[in-house]
């Protein structure tokens, strides 16, 4: 197909849009291919929509390797399938309700689990008919709070979301893998830097769930590696490496000590050393209490306590993720005047136990560990509290911040830090929504049988400004072969009647063999198409100039920026060949 940019709708800008942050938001802006239409919202234009269309197509092409079959389900949706699943409270603000005419509740679908498990039921009754994966390439719709970074963090998005459902847990775990699989040729054949994390299910629900990140400084997701390259997982899927417990025979009684102005564990510590309690104190000798308010759906506020060592900061987003689907909140005034026991800067293990409050603490608060604590009265601390004599935690929670340098898990060495994209994610849901709806086939035993389910997800919009991210340089963006809106971009940089006829020439002879070529005829200087080849980001220029009369034509490719001069005679064929060898 051959598109003539003097007809195509298309207008380049020179200069960022005053609103992008990452690159892939002020190049993807600026080469025309997508347009801000709302915060979070923007319309795709040809070039976008073409890119965003042979991604679509990658994902497409491996999805049906193994056998997975495509259909359409509606984005509006009605509440009645998320209220039995209990979703439509848990999504809270980042569902988007409306309600119809005759005033029926619905919903703007930001994922399909409950739909498609009720499409299978409708049609399927027997082992016999299992397993099958049914996938859709849609439009999702979630209320970000705070949509940024362009088509990174919007609140519409294109997805590509499959299900599984089989007979049996073992069934499940091929079907899990034939996902994992295809989603690592996906990812390889466009090229992308990307890492296979541990995570956690979150809204989602099931068990095993792993996360597909791309490498970028403009992720906003933070994920560790092992030393050893053997252990990868979202940061809010770390599990601390607890200690062994200690023995606390002999250890001295906690002692309660005046502590005046030490709400801190800045002050805390200042106040310990000078106070010559027979060691040098750090941070990690205390124990930080935060108090926080979780709410499960559908029920009252609760106050929890979370106890981590003092060196440590709580990260809400591990928080968020261990207590999933309740809400979590921090304490606000009026929740202190509530609860007077709850003294601020001294708050305490044994009074948040003596008032019934629950109190989970980080993993490395084991059993004969000694803390400088809240005594729960102004300036009063306990020293010497001891875990497992002095208190009795109900329970751990991944809830302080994973550092550099941390010990993996399973003994995999130390933690680095990366950031990273979510491009991909996939889980064994099990059988909660088929519960949730009561499905069963006829098991090969003649009794019923619960049928089990997988769900999958690909960004597939976001893996276009995931490759602007990956793949641009200071020029603009540079497409892998795979994703690119076309082929070969033709440019003739010359006003030379023998050079526009040979462009010509060139263009048609690509186009007889099935490539995609973006063709710039526009009467603009040569700098000009240079600058905008260079922005847009085919994988192959091709300039047609004054050489054409001297017996060559020049190629560019885009990536490495090398220039090969091709001779004339023979030049659409070498070209082909090449174009065809990256494809």
């Amino acid at each position: 197909m051959i598109t003539r940019l003097s007809h195509l709708f298309l207008r380049t800008l020179r200069d960022d849009p005053a609103d992008a942050e990452v690159l892939s938001h002020k190049l993807l802006v600026r080469a025309g291919y997508v347009r801000r239409v709302a915060p979070g919202v923007y319309s795709w234009l040809p070039l976008g929509l073409r890119t965003l269309r042979r991604i679509e197509q990658v994902v497409r092409e491996e999805m049906n390797v193994f056998g997975a079959q495509e259909i359409s389900l509606p984005a509006l949706l009605p509440r009645e399938p998320y209220e039995t699943t209990g979703r439509w409270t848990e999504y809270g603000p980042a569902l988007f309700r409306l309600k119809d005419r005759k005033g029926n509740d619905m919903m703007l679908g930001p994922t399909h689990e409950e739909l498609f498990t009720l499409t299978v039921q409708g049609e399927y009754s027997s082992y016999k008919d299992l397993p099958v994966t049914l996938y859709q390439i849609q439009t999702k719709y979630r209320d970000e709070e705070r949509p940024r970074a362009g088509i990174l963090r919007g609140r519409e998005f294109v997805m590509k979301d499959s299900y599984s459902f089989d007979v049996d847990d073992a069934g499940l775990e091929r079907s899990y893998h034939s996902h994992r699989d295809a989603y690592q040729r996906i990812f390889d054949r466009l090229g992308i830097d990307y890492v296979i994390c541990a995570a956690t299910s979150g809204a989602m629900g099931g068990s095993a769930s792993e996360e597909f990140l791309a490498v970028s400084a403009a992720g906003e997701d933070t994920f560790v590696r092992s030393t050893d390259g053997e252990y990868a997982a979202n940061v809010e899927a770390v599990e601390t490496p607890a200690p062994a417990a200690l023995p606390f025979d002999g250890l001295p009684e906690a002692v309660v000590h005046p502590t005046p102005d030490t709400p801190t564990i800045e002050t805390l510590v200042a106040w310990a050393n000078d106070a010559d309690l027979g060691r040098d104190i750090s941070a990690a000798d205390t124990l930080k209490n935060v108090m926080l308010k979780v709410r499960e759906p559908g029920k009252d506020w609760e106050l929890l306590g979370v106890g981590v060592p003092g060196d440590r900061e709580v990260d809400m987003k591990r928080i968020e993720a261990a207590l999933e689907p309740a809400e979590v909140a921090v304490l606000e005034e009026a929740d202190f005047t509530a609860n007077p026991f709850l003294v601020k800067g001294y708050i305490g293990p044994r009074g948040l136990l003596a008032n019934e409050i629950r109190y989970l603490v980080d993993p490395r608060v084991v059993e004969g560990t000694s803390w400088i604590t809240g005594a729960d009265m102004a300036g009063k601390h306990y020293v010497g509290l001891v875990c497992g004599r002095d208190f009795a935690p109900d329970g751990t929670i991944e809830a302080a911040d994973v550092r550099e340098g941390d010990p993996a898990p399973g003994g995999h060495g130390t933690l680095t830090l990366a950031r990273g994209i979510e491009i991909g994610h996939i889980f064994q849901l099990g059988r909660k929504y088929t519960d949730a709806f009561g499905f069963d086939v006829l098991g090969e035993n003649g009794k019923p049988a619960r049928v089990t389910m997988g769900s999958y997800g690909i960004g597939v919009s976001r893996l276009v400004a995931v490759l602007a991210e990956q793949f641009a340089d200071e020029k603009g963006l540079v497409w892998p072969a795979e994703a690119a809106p076309a082929d070969v971009h033709v440019v003739i940089a010359n006003k030379d009647e023998a050079a526009i006829s040979g462009a010509g020439t060139l263009v048609e002879a690509f186009d007889r063999a099935g490539l995609e070529i973006l063709f710039d005829d526009r009467k603009a200087s040569p700098g000009v198409k240079f600058k905008d080849a260079e922005l847009i980001g085919v994988p192959w220029v091709v300039v047609v100039g004054r050489g054409w009369s001297e017996g060559t034509v020049e190629l560019r490719e885009r990536a490495t920026g090398e220039v090969t001069q091709i001779a004339v005679d023979g030049a659409a064929e070498e070209i082909i060949r090449l174009v065809r060898a990256e494809r």
